[in-house]
């Protein structure tokens, strides 16, 4: 019986990649268990993983009951990050299937067009786009914010390459049955690309969730504030309190991790596809 050789590359990139996934994890378990701590007990050293005192109801009810709303940033951020997320992904594949599947004069013109403005910076447009805001009166409301993040070129650009890869059979099939431009992008296009919407959402949700840079800029009323304001409010208040610090910045992360976990499947499809692809 012949034994097999040990691939000793896989097994040194298998532990280097766990060592720095744990390295990377860590982070994340100290703020965990930071979280059910008492305040005297965070800072204690060496590192206590498992708290001595078990404070996680208290924390618990000290951020979603205090005196920081953080229930209303936590429902304002849902709010923006789940309209932008479902609008940019309706908007930005309905454009990838223009450029993709519809013929008309001058479409790789303007999708090369399109594809200049990925290199102005974000921070290039902000006077323009603060002063849009205050003509068309949506400046300090949730709406200006999703309008503004309702459209990606490079979500049309991701989107376009994998429609580039469903093949037309099955968009002839769907016209001789009779179907229509938006029924075919409905119907057909939109199910084939199931693996990638959701990389998409994933990633839309994620940014939509994390950004800073635009509420501080455009929100003024605290009531409109999204979570990233809010934990900027949070630690002012509770700047010496380390343990409900911990559990706001957990509470915080939640979405993002419930999001993935529903579409990882979809995503790893989509990455499978692309490898059988290329």
């Amino acid at each position: 019986m012949r034994l097999r050789k040990i691939d000793w590359s896989k097994w040194t990139i298998t532990i280097v990649l766990a060592i720095f996934s744990i390295i990377f994890l860590i982070p994340l378990v100290w703020m965990t268990s930071s979280a059910g701590k008492l305040e005297k007990d965070v800072m204690e050293f060496p590192i206590r993983w498992i708290p001595k005192v078990w404070n996680y109801d208290g924390n618990f009810k000290e951020v979603w009951s205090g005196r920081v709303p953080f229930y209303m940033f936590y429902l304002n951020s849902i709010k923006l990050a789940s309209i932008m997320t479902i609008v940019t992904i309706f908007f930005s594949s309905m454009a990838a299937y223009s450029f993709t599947k519809l013929r008309f004069r001058g479409r790789n013109l303007a999708f090369g067009m399109l594809m200049m403005f990925m290199i102005i910076p974000e921070q290039a447009t902000l006077v323009p786009r603060f002063l849009l805001m205050r003509w068309f009166h949506l400046f300090n409301t949730h709406a200006g914010l999703i309008i503004m993040g309702m459209f990606s070129i490079y979500f049309t650009f991701l989107l376009r390459q994998f429609m580039l890869g469903v093949h037309n059979d099955y968009l002839e099939a769907a016209k001789i049955d009779g179907a229509g431009y938006f029924m075919t992008y409905w119907r057909i296009m939109l199910p084939l690309c199931k693996p990638i919407l959701a990389t998409v959402g994933i990633i839309k949700f994620i940014w939509s969730w994390n950004d800073y840079q635009n509420p501080l800029i455009f929100l003024v009323n605290k009531n409109l504030f999204p979570i990233t304001l809010g934990m900027q409010m949070f630690k002012d208040d509770y700047a010496d309190n380390f343990a409900v610090i911990m559990m706001a910045s957990l509470s915080a992360i939640l979405p993002l991790l419930i999001v993935f976990i529903i579409l990882q499947k979809q995503v790893i499809k989509g990455i499978a596809l692309g490898g059988v692809k290329g």
